[in-house]
């Protein structure tokens, strides 16, 4: 271990940091971007009044006063001990310290983690591995509350760091390790870690540290100490209810799941004894593997997993996971690092629906990422054949634009090869979840809003197409007709999408990619629209005698409208998104369905989703107006960013390791199914 620390630490990148150039100015990008956010998170909490902050603290004002007598504390007493004094002070500059020491301590982590990366690393991963590290931290859940006061779980992560990467010696760095399990108790799994890798002063000196540090504070905190300890076993059930969500252990997970008493806690040691063994199995491996850095997320992860209180400030150790490599494949690599900085940056409800069956993976999504990164993820050893060189992406090269007056400016090459599912599955769900909370935020001021709906009347009014009000009549007086369209417009919005991206996914790979692409542009640009222009469609107009046929009678003194308001804004009627998805499946089927019956039918969709958003009173004529306009523009991005969706096949030469060939992903067969051409003149991107 002694050996990976020198070979993955300060030395091993002294030849590539400092560059210059575009990796230059993307790295004082990068800090200004983890400076601003840092800024933001001191205003957060600088916003909070002195004297409440400081309560925050949960500590007794004097000295003799006990640490656990209200509950709230969390900390062990030597931590007690040394924040204790620091209630004294006045609360301003106290606040203003704490959180500039706190994010200059994880200022301090990205450094020191991104010198530890495994060599060899590459110039432009050395260089921007501690900024982009950084900012991720400053935005995750685990820094925001660490920011509180009292939270000193960023102190033991840096403590370790420098141990393991920066200070020279064992004892002194079994003294930080010391400390750090002195605050955190189940960050004594280091100690394990370090005797089986061959660094055992380290280790003796780090039990030692905690033990002379444990015996500190139980010779001035008696009482205190007893309560922390023997009372509520190393502080289980100490700062709220061990089974609220704060808690991300198993403990805590077990009890949420309804288990309690002596079969929880019989299950509960066979657990923890089970992950300790397994993940500091792993650790040793890689630590042995030279991917220190990830030997030290993987403990971390373990510590706070099996501890009876898990606390989601103490949660860093999954960030620094992300140093481990996962996939043969390249286009699999971002797989691993986007789901955990998705989970540790994100509301476990953005991740998510708010389904019962769901709710104890969302309940534990931070626990599972740790158990996950200490377990379960097969990272990649360093003397894999992929750990330099991952099977590579095939990418296709555009064919030549079919206006020769549009500019074409490939922003993004196009890839042949079929995406990773549960990146994809985990993109559209975070998608759509902010596009559903942005959509909620949109301005929701009534007044405005049937201004803008008198405004749209009128304009349909001298073009002669304000057929809503005959059109929604004419189908409430025909009752199979109403029982349609209100089926219709409940039923196919998600569900014709979804089909088709699951086909293309399945089938076309490369077109999949194109569609939803243009889906999602359009999309952002439907959210603009609502934001600019809150529109209240024809039922919430009064006074106008539109019959709202699908959510029955609305109360139209009633600003809040009844219960849809709750589940979605109601002003966000342009562009009519109803219709425009209709449109992009109408057009994605006309142009990639390989039979007519099925060209027939997708070209119906749209059409009969117009006559039922009419019909039933969500939306005027002109909201299926702006819905084909984003569409459009959608589609018109896509070609003006990528090119043409036919593509020329483009295929690196495939390499074999161990005899074996390694795929292409559906290439060839992409050629095939599209029919791609090689024009004269064909740009490549």
């Amino acid at each position: 271990m002694a050996n990976a620390a020198e070979h993955s630490g300060a030395n091993g990148h002294a030849g590539v940091i400092g560059g210059s150039g575009r990796l230059g100015a993307a790295r004082l990008l990068l800090w200004a971007l983890a400076g601003a956010l840092a800024v933001r998170q001191a205003a957060v909490v600088l916003s909070v009044p002195p004297g409440q902050w400081l309560s925050g603290f949960h500590l007794p004002g004097s000295l003799p006063g006990s640490l656990y007598d209200a509950g709230q504390f969390t900390g062990t007493p030597f931590a007690g001990l040394v924040l204790k004094p620091l209630v004294g002070l006045a609360a301003p500059s106290l606040e203003v310290a704490w959180i500039s020491l706190t994010l200059l301590f994880v200022a301090a982590i990205g450094l020191v983690a991104a010198r530890g990366l495994p060599d060899p690393v590459p110039r432009r991963t050395a260089l921007l591995a501690a900024p982009v590290l950084t900012a991720l931290m400053m935005v995750s859940l685990p820094v925001r509350e660490a920011s509180s006061p009292g939270q000193t779980a960023v102190l033991p992560v840096l403590l370790v760091l420098l141990a393991v990467f920066r200070v020279p010696g064992g004892r002194q760095a079994g003294f930080l390790i010391g400390l750090a399990a002195a605050l955190q108790p189940a960050l004594l799994l280091f100690v394990p870690l370090l005797w089986l890798t061959g660094r055992r002063p380290t280790a003796g000196a780090a039990a030692a540290s905690f033990a002379g540090a444990t015996a500190l504070s139980w010779a001035a905190m008696p009482r205190d100490s007893w309560t922390y300890w023997i009372h509520h076993l190393a502080g289980t059930g100490l700062g709220g209810a061990p089974d609220s969500l704060a808690n991300q252990s198993v403990h805590g997970a077990l009890l949420r799941l309804g288990l309690t008493g002596p079969v929880e806690i019989l299950l509960y040691l066979a657990l923890a004894a089970g992950i300790a063994f397994i993940g500091l199995r792993r650790a040793v491996r890689y630590a042995r593997d030279g991917q220190l850095l990830l030997a030290v997320a993987i403990t971390g992860c373990v510590a706070v997993a099996v501890s009876p209180t898990g606390w989601r400030h103490q949660l860093l150790w999954v960030l620094l996971a992300v140093a481990g490599k996962v996939g043969r494949r390249a286009a699999d690599r971002p797989v691993w690092p986007v789901a955990v900085v998705l989970a540790m940056t994100l509301p476990s409800a953005v991740l998510l629906p708010n389904l019962a069956a769901l709710a104890p993976v969302r309940d534990n999504v931070l626990l599972l990422a740790a158990l996950a990164a200490a377990c379960a993820v097969p990272f990649l050893p360093r003397s894999s054949p992929y750990w330099r060189e991952p099977v590579p992406t095939a990418y296709g090269e555009p064919a030549a634009a079919r206006w020769q007056r549009v500019p074409l400016l490939p922003f993004w090459r196009r890839v042949l090869s079929r995406p990773n599912l549960l990146l994809e599955l985990l993109l559209i769900r975070v998608g759509y979840s902010l596009y559903s909370h942005i959509r909620a935020a949109a301005p929701t001021s009534r007044d405005l809003a049937e201004g803008n709906g008198n405004q749209i009347l009128g304009i349909e009014r001298a073009l002669g197409i304000d057929i809503e009000h005959a059109v929604n009549h004419a189908v409430v007086n025909t009752p199979w007709l109403e029982a349609f369209f209100n089926f219709y417009y409940t039923s196919f919005h998600f569900v014709v999408p979804l089909t088709i991206l699951a086909v293309l996914y399945w089938r076309r790979p490369g077109d999949y990619r194109w569609a939803r692409a243009s889906l999602g542009l359009a999309t952002v640009l439907a959210l603009i629209g609502f934001w600019l222009y809150p529109l209240a469609p024809p039922r919430l107009m009064p006074g106008l005698g539109y019959i709202d046929t699908v959510h029955g009678p609305q109360d139209l003194a009633n600003p809040s409208y009844g219960a849809m308001t709750a589940i979605s804004n109601q002003y966000a009627a342009m562009p009519s998104l109803h219709f425009g998805w209709s449109l992009w499946c109408g057009i994605v089927i006309v142009v990639l369905a390989p039979k007519g019956w099925q060209k027939l039918l997708g070209a119906l969709h749209p059409l009969i989703t117009v006559c039922a958003i009419v019909a039933t009173a969500n939306h005027w004529v002109l909201d299926a107006v702006g819905g084909a306009v984003v569409v459009s523009a959608g589609f018109g991005l896509v070609y003006v960013l990528s090119g043409p969706r036919r593509l020329r096949a483009h295929l690196p030469a495939q390499r074999t390791t161990n005899g074996e060939e390694q795929e292409q992903e559906q290439g060839q067969e992409q050629g095939q199914e599209q029919e791609l051409r090689t024009p004269a003149g064909a740009r490549t991107s």
